[in-house]
């Protein structure tokens, strides 16, 4: 097998007789996730993982640009896709494991249509679109979008999925709590935990949240605690480890519940790796530590459905957040459909 090199995957012969002419380069080709056929969503059928951008930004409390975060992630997919044409599958050095790319069954159902100038209509599409994926028994995965779009994709996949009540595991440097903000109202990425934990499929004490800094309203631990939140922030993680800290918030999410939403907000990651995002707060996750959060995340199958995000690349020239995103959620999928056995 060809290294890691820059050899083109596979030789196989192309229609034109010329030795690897079937494999698509990273930066060729049409820009779905991991390069994967689009599919309507109501035309999924034994796909593992359905994948929705939502370029939407029209929640957000600081800087904009997340509209472009689904664009940007799909692009940076494309290196992954490109691997995936090795015959026999990699081994990944930062596991040790065998895995075979090639073997996720992906579909891209495009972007889920937003409306600018009314959230409520765009919360309408998501929840509908999320719940079409869930429905098949596909693993729904949304591209953001701003955070607030979390709400109606945990919404809709316990609806789709026909779960009465799901546990939330987020991965953020903010708590989204917020119940009614002066400024933004009651329904902005600030808000969205409140309004998952107030729904009728979520509760606070099936949410667990790593990687929380910065600065909250006062007395936001006693809130938590009386609520019954299981809260690490990000010092408490790294002092714990990080893998110990996501399998505690699975426990703590999972308890009581018929499945697992995780959300991950790109600014859990330190600004350092990942400066493409609104609100960055300095003091988060290593690159390193991003990875190991989605290899122990995509181990558990509790978890029913995933999004990530808060990724404005525009704040990055040098692409490295949109890169990591992909890289992370690519982590996840690996460890939960890729592995080979033995």
């Amino acid at each position: 097998m060809a290294g890691d090199d820059g050899d083109t995957p596979q030789d196989g012969e192309g229609t034109d007789g010329e030795a690897g002419s079937t494999v698509e380069l990273a930066y060729a080709g049409i820009g779905t996730f991991l390069k994967t056929p689009q599919r309507e969503v109501n035309a999924l059928s034994d796909e593992q993982v359905a994948v929705l951008g939502v370029p939407y930004d029209g929640a957000v409390s600081n800087r904009p640009g997340a509209r472009y975060g689904p664009a940007a992630i799909r692009r940076e997919s494309g290196w992954w896709a490109y691997l995936g044409g090795y015959k026999g599958g990699l081994t990944n050095l930062q596991t040790g494991r065998e895995v075979d790319l090639s073997a996720i069954s992906v579909a891209d159902c495009g972007d889920v249509p937003v409306f600018p100038m009314s959230h409520e209509k765009t919360a309408g599409a998501i929840r509908a679109h999320v719940a079409a994926a869930a429905s098949t028994g596909a693993f729904p995965m949304l591209l953001g979008g701003d955070h607030y779009c979390t709400y109606p994709s945990f919404r809709g996949y316990a609806e789709g999925a026909g779960h009465d009540r799901v546990g939330l595991v987020q991965i953020d440097a903010h708590s989204d709590t917020v119940g009614e903000s002066a400024v933004f109202g009651s329904e902005f990425h600030g808000s969205s935990t409140n309004l998952i934990a107030e729904s009728d499929r979520g509760s606070f004490d099936s949410i667990a949240q790593v990687g929380l800094r910065g600065y909250e309203s006062p007395g936001f631990f006693e809130f938590a605690e009386e609520a019954g939140m299981d809260v690490q922030t990000a010092r408490d993680a790294r002092e714990l480890g990080i893998e110990e800290a996501v399998r505690r918030a699975l426990e703590a999410a999972g308890e009581g519940a018929d499945s697992i939403y995780v959300t991950v907000d790109i600014d859990a990651v330190d600004p350092s790796a990942a400066p493409g995002t609104g609100t960055p707060v300095p003091g988060g996750l290593t690159a390193d530590e991003a990875l190991r959060v989605m290899e122990t995340l995509g181990a558990d199958e509790r978890v029913g459905a995933l999004d990530l995000m808060e990724v404005a690349p525009n704040y990055d020239p040098t692409e490295t957040t949109a890169r990591l995103a992909a890289s992370l959620l690519v982590t996840a999928l690996e460890r939960r459909f890729a592995e080979v056995e033995g």
